[in-house]
């Protein structure tokens, strides 16, 4: 949109920024459209995300906190506009960022998305209570029911109303009696039989026999007073045996009324929200407190190796000399109880499982084992023989589900809450829409039910159909943790907002990235203005509007190279994006693929959904891990190799996921490397020049000049982590951060230093007329010119620029980077280390490493990668997108589809052999690109 005719246009119908000058952004002017779906795409580093969200998402927060009260405001006062002429026709902004997911023991899928709770509340409203005794509704009955029950009776019929004799504590039958003739009660009855208390002799009866005779009426429900007589008859019997009301028909059984919850003498718990709350104490397993695992035997430590038999000593603890006592029973009595000794343990029936635990007979089993060593722990070497088959285990109280046993009595149509949280959302989401319940149910549950089908609905449609409420949000990938906040947002249902979202198609297989796109399209139809900062030339299909900023990065980009929509992109010439889609610039085919000898063989996962996988991992090549999303390829890398070749190696106490064995060339490897993406540190300090040790060559040389050396400055002046040199108001942060309750902190530039991060007599130290703040200040790309005669300066920073971070500032936090940029940052730090790291073999373990990347970076990627690999490294990769798969030498595929449908292996390969598959969705991609 041309710059003049934007103050034309009206606000109404566009979001108009004029004049942007937010970090790299050149004085940009741009008009958005209001309530379409409009993809902001470009290199990394060219000016996306500070259009989006320091421009927009800031102004939109800014004006949300103007609309306060002026009370609130005080607190907030000081949220800085971002750096604009003007922007007009805003409206209230939500983003959904890449933020790597919690740690936090107790999130589960269910409580991040908020249908737990509406779940939670379900239950408690409308959830029978089923007796495990006799399978019957447990209910609680009240003066009501009871008189409705009483007059749905034939007119005249007769009755009375008593109420079984409570004999109190420190008092005896008489005493009650009396008791009763001086509250006004005349009459009792005696084994059913009508008494006057005055005629009783209590030493010839028993207390459990007598009932007090409250009341002898006829039915009549069209008689008022009869009616209050009768409500209060019923209460008054209620009130003297705490809670039992007997109505007494003549030639009729006794109907027996308690306004106590209990059914065939067991009393339950009401359903309330708390009794299915796990992070509440009243609800949480009492033996697991919430958590759903506990510190127990691990049967995976006790039976590591399921390949082998019983006779082949399959129980680890019973292979030495002393303990094989244990076994020979079993041995000896096999053939009588027809037990297969000689049969690998996978094989083994879950009976025959259960044996092994238990015991038969003589055999004593596993448990009794571990019970006999528990109670020889004041030995040093039972407590070591202990330590080594601990390990946390599922509650055997809960079965891992974290709820108290009895909130399972309750049920909605058959399913207690722990079968829904287990289920995978597709088949809970069914359930919910063709749940049976009564007409009162019905009216209930209808509010409560549409936001869960709401949600559950918009969980299937970003492709997590195949998770379930109960998993843990901290096992989640990357990519599910955001589609997760995408879902939750749609489930909110918010109308007339702007949603900014950064790369949502991240860990998204291109068969699911059309569905993200149809639940884009739903989100702007519902009359939300949809912005989305994305590479995918799917999501870019769909948008309205395109809008390319480049047309570099950092300090060669920040200008508006195009927008229209993706017709007209193919004929633009300018965009480097255009080139790419347009088929004019591609990454190019490897010419041959690397052929390999060795490989680590892993057999018999069966992590999450992995279904009984054998696989073999080239080594010293680069494989692709790939298939749809819930295939299980973060499961197969990052919960079972990793952490298994990790406990080798010693570098990471994890917990290993289910699997059988380990095998092949691993000694091969010297050391293990997940580059993730994890934040760099947990410290606002960390920075790419402190990570890849270039700040340390900075420093020194700092020190080394003469105005420097006179004032006595070390290099560790020049530091901004420890005191001397740094400002001490903000302690080198260059900014102050307000913890703000109840919305996200605020960050504010320091007002002793001006955000420069040092004291005066430090500034005033320059090199090449720039001062240490200056260098900071500066982008990697810049620095390389700058400081061109310092070798070891250069041999540290150039790596960043090869990995495409040429624009991030040497100073920028870690906290700012993206999950795909602190990967690269990682990355960097080992093509940095050259020769040394030569001597070493490593196996470098990647998880999307293509997050946040324009085709153009993706080259320089796949560059560095290949870089490694030619050092005699290994390198895999968990990955998507189509370049690096047609790139890779072998191609390990899982699918077929997600979740249960999910954990086989499709296709181990080249990529010439998978492009002959049929039926499979990640060949019928990789064939446009072969």
């Amino acid at each position: 949109m041309a710059e003049n005719n934007i103050d034309q246009l009206d606000p109404k119908h566009f979001i108009l920024v004029k004049g942007a000058r937010v970090n790299n952004l050149k004085n940009l002017s741009v008009a958005i459209p209001r309530n379409k779906l409009v993809v902001i795409t470009g290199l990394s580093g060219s000016g996306k995300s500070s259009l989006a969200f320091d421009t927009l998402f800031a102004e939109g927060q800014r004006k949300y906190v103007e609309s306060l009260s002026s009370y609130a405001r005080q607190f907030l006062g000081r949220m800085e506009k971002p750096e604009v002429d003007y922007i007009k026709g805003i409206s209230p902004a939500v983003a959904i960022e890449q933020k790597v997911n919690t740690r936090n023991p107790r999130s589960t899928v269910g409580t991040t998305t908020e249908i737990y709770d509406y779940v939670k509340l379900l239950f408690a409203r409308i959830g029978e209570t089923i007796s495990p005794v006799s399978g019957r509704v447990v209910t609680r009955d009240t003066v009501t029911t009871v008189v409705n029950a009483i007059n749905a009776l034939e007119e005249g019929t007769k009755f009375m109303i008593a109420a079984p004799l409570t004999i109190h504590e420190g008092r005896g039958l008489e005493e009650e009696l009396n008791i009763l003739l001086s509250k006004g009660f005349t009459r009792v009855l005696v084994k059913e039989e009508v008494q006057q208390i005055e005629e009783i002799d209590p030493k010839k009866i028993k207390a459990k026999d007598v009932e007090i005779l409250i009341d002898r009426l006829s039915v009549n429900p069209s008689d008022e007073d009869a009616n209050f007589r009768l409500s209060d008859s019923v209460q008054t019997a209620f009130f003297e045996s705490n809670g039992s009301c007997h109505v007494h028909f003549r030639d009729q059984d006794t109907v027996r009324y308690s306004d106590k919850f209990e059914l065939d003498g067991v009393v339950f718990e009401e359903p309330s929200v708390n009794l299915f709350s796990f992070n509440n104490p009243y609800g949480a397993c009492r033996k697991c407190e919430g958590f759903g695992k506990v510190l127990g035997i691990d049967p995976d430590l006790v039976i590591a190796d399921k390949n082998l038999s019983v006779f082949d000593h399959a129980i680890v603890p019973w292979r030495s000399e002393t303990m094989k006592k244990w076994l020979k029973p079993l041995l000896d009595m096999a053939h009588e109880i027809d037990f297969p000794i000689y049969r690998p343990v996978k094989e083994l029936t879950e009976e025959q499982i259960q044996l092994l635990w238990d015991g038969k007979g003589k055999f004593e089993g596993i448990h009794a084992f571990f019970g006999f060593i528990e109670s020889q722990l004041h030995k040093i070497q039972y407590r070591v023989l202990l330590s080594r088959y601990r390990g946390k285990t599922s509650c055997p109280d809960c079965k891992g589900t974290r709820l108290r046993k009895d909130a399972n009595y309750v049920k909605i149509g058959g399913q207690s809450i722990s079968n829904l949280v287990l289920m995978p959302l597709d088949e809970s989401l069914a359930f919910f829409q063709n749940v049976e319940l009564n007409e009162y149910q019905a009216e209930v549950a209808k509010r409560i039910l549409k936001e869960i089908t709401n949600r559950l609905t918009y969980m299937k449609e970003v492709g997590l159909g195949y998770l379930t409420l109960n998993r843990l949000t901290s096992t989640l990938s990357g990519g599910e943790y955001q589609r997760i906040k995408l879902a939750t947002s749609l489930g909110s249902a918010l109308v007339g907002s702007m949603y900014i979202l950064d790369e949502p198609s991240i860990g998204l297989h291109p068969r699911d990235t059309a569905r993200l796109g149809k639940v884009l399209t739903t989100l702007r139809n519902l009359g939300n203005t949809v912005i989305v900062v994305e590479h995918e030339e799917e999501v870019m299909r769909r948008a309205d509007q395109i809008i390319d900023i480049g047309p570099a990065a950092g300090i060669h980009g920040g200008e508006l190279v195009f927008q229209g929509d993706w017709d007209a992109i193919h004929k633009e010439e300018k965009s480097l994006t255009a080139r790419f889609l347009n088929g004019k610039d591609q990454i190019p085919v490897p010419k041959f693929r690397r052929p390999w000898r060795h490989s680590i063989a892993l057999y018999g996962a069966r992590e999450n959904n992995l279904q009984e996988l054998d696989v073999k991992i080239p080594l010293e090549v680069l494989t692709v891990v790939t298939g749809v999303s819930g295939s299980g390829k973060s499961t197969l890398i990052r919960k079972i190799l990793y952490p298994a070749l990790g406990k080798i190696f010693g570098v990471t106490g994890e917990e290993t996921g289910k699997f059988s064995g380990l095998d092949g060339d691993y000694k091969m490897i010297q050391k293990l490397e997940m580059i993730d993406q994890n934040p760099l540190g947990r410290s606002s300090r960390s920075n790419p020049v402190t990570y890849v040790k270039a700040y340390d060559a900075i420093r020194a040389l700092f020190a080394e000049l003469p105005l420097a050396k006179q004032r006595g400055l070390k290099p560790a002046h020049f530091s901004f982590n420890v005191e001397g040199g740094r400002c001490e108001t903000c302690q080198g942060e260059g900014q102050v951060k307000i913890e703000m309750q109840f919305m996200a902190d605020l960050h504010l530039t320091c007002d002793e230093c001006k955000g420069k991060r040092f004291k005066e007599e430090v500034l005033a130290i320059t090199y090449k007329d720039k001062n240490i703040s200056d260098i900071l200040d500066m982008s990697i790309e810049e620095s390389l010119d700058f400081f061109e005669d310092q070798k070891a300066i250069v041999s540290r920073l150039k790596p960043l620029n090869d990995v495409g971070l040429g624009y991030v500032k040497l100073g920028q936090s870690s906290n700012s980077l993206s999950g795909g940029e602190a990967q690269r940052v990682k990355l960097a730090s080992f093509l940095g280390r050259g020769q040394a790291a030569q001597k070493e073999k490593i196996l470098f373990i990647f998880d999307e490493p293509t997050t946040g990347l324009h085709f153009k970076d993706i080259e320089k990627l796949l560059k560095s990668i290949n870089a490694l690999v030619d050092q005699g490294n290994t390198a895999i990769i968990i990955e998507h997108n189509m370049e690096i798969i047609k790139s890779s030498d072998w191609i390990i595929d899982l699918g077929p589809d997600g979740g249960d449908k999910g954990g086989q292996i499709c296709f181990e390969g080249t990529p010439e052999e998978m492009v002959k598959l049929e039926n499979n969705y990640t060949a019928d991609y990789l064939r446009e690109k072969l």
